[in-house]
């Protein structure tokens, strides 16, 4: 992003060119002066550990905005080690990489959910493909790497076989060409694709990660986005008009951001959420639960996200056992990986199945459904 006028000819003046600089600032001053300033502002609480990872930000945008000087013998300088910013939810690591984002002062970069960066991927090398090429993946890093110096990705997860065969080889390529990846994580680069099938055909690009980018902990003690949540109702019952405002406003204060649709890749095949925004989903009953999905599909999103947001569920029973048998396995999969469960329903948990068979069944999912409304779960 370049520097406004006013910010050239008066420095110490702050510039609001773009959503973004009305939230931090001008893209002059260092990550450490725009996040010292919101502090001073009382937009942000002074956090040792997020305080302690700006240096490595600093560090690559310094490196990055190096004129390359150029000539018949001259090498291109080496890019810096990228970042790989991992710790548990709601720490802060996609605030203080959108931050860095918007200071890098026309350095051509690129911010996105990681997921929905491999999709792109997974559709550029189908169409590279129909061109005869015997290695899909070089033309297509090769088309990456001539737009962009530096990729943010945002949730760096692994869950899909397809993705795990061939990100090694892929960030290989996009390395060499000079492209410096930070991204962010809830899971420390060990424990990528845990388990997955053919794990050990994985394991060079978690090598690969250690030695491009610097593996940064963010330790801080205290998990903001629960910390907003303090108090608030997550529980909406029944669905109507109000329940329906209270969700708009909860999405609004979490998110603060309309949200794109997130296309999670699962065994092949494509799982659309209808909102995402900084791990943060929203969706209808009917758009995850209504459609034939399984439990691999709960599980990516679980992984994906760190909290959901479930509208208009409706009574369970006879006519929609299917539908029924789906939610209950959404909700295992979102109980199990600890992720915040916002919803709107027809009834209270233990009022929604009532009839038919897998009543009894149900009663688990009530209690849980019950126990992840409690303040400070999910931390």
């Amino acid at each position: 992003m370049k520097a406004c006028e006013p910010c050239v000819t008066k420095p110490d003046e702050w510039c609001f060119s773009s959503p973004l600089q009305m939230r931090y600032g001008c893209a002059m001053t260092s990550l450490r002066d725009t996040y010292d300033r919101l502090i001073d502002e009382g937009r942000l609480t002074s956090d040792p550990a997020q305080e302690a990872v700006l240096p490595e930000f600093d560090r690559i945008r310094e490196a990055l905005l190096v004129p390359v000087k150029k000539g018949l013998f001259r090498k291109a300088p080496e890019p810096p080690r990228g970042l790989y910013l991992w710790g548990g939810v709601g720490r802060g690591k996609s605030m203080l990489m959108d931050m860095f984002v918007e200071h890098l002062e026309g350095i051509p970069s690129r911010r996105v959910h990681f997921h929905a960066f491999m999709q792109e991927i997974h559709s550029a090398m189908h169409e590279a493909r129909k061109t005869g090429v015997d290695d899909a993946i070089a033309p297509v890093a090769a088309e990456v790497a001539s737009s962009v110096k530096l990729l943010a990705f945002d949730e760096m997860q692994i869950t899909d076989i397809t993705d795990a065969m061939i990100v090694g080889r892929l960030f290989q390529a996009l390395f060499s060409a000079g492209v410096v990846v930070v991204t962010t994580s809830n899971r420390i680069p060990d424990d990528l694709y845990k388990q997955g099938l053919n794990r050990n055909l994985f394991l060079p690009f978690i090598e690969l990660i250690k030695e491009r980018m610097v593996v940064h902990e963010l330790a801080s003690p205290t998990d903001y986005r629960q910390d907003r949540l303090a108090g608030t109702q997550v529980y909406f019952t029944p669905v109507n008009a109000e329940a329906r405002a209270a969700m708009d406003a909860v999405w609004n204060d979490l998110a603060g951001d309309p949200g794109k649709p997130l296309v999670l890749r699962v065994k092949g095949r494509d799982v659309e959420i209808p909102q995402y925004h900084n791990g943060m989903a929203r969706a209808r009953f009917h758009d995850i639960c209504g459609k034939p999905l399984g439990p691999a599909d709960y599980l990516a999103l679980a992984e994906a996200v760190r909290v959901l947001l479930l509208d208009d569920v409706p009574t369970l029973g006879r006519s929609n056992f299917n539908e029924a048998k789906r939610f209950v396995t959404l909700v295992d999969a979102l109980y199990e990986a600890r992720v915040r469960l916002i919803c709107s329903a027809a009834a209270h948990p233990e009022m929604l199945y009532l009839e038919g068979e897998g009543t009894f069944e149900f009663e688990r999912t009530a209690s849980r459904l019950r126990e992840m409304q409690a303040e400070g779960w999910g931390s």
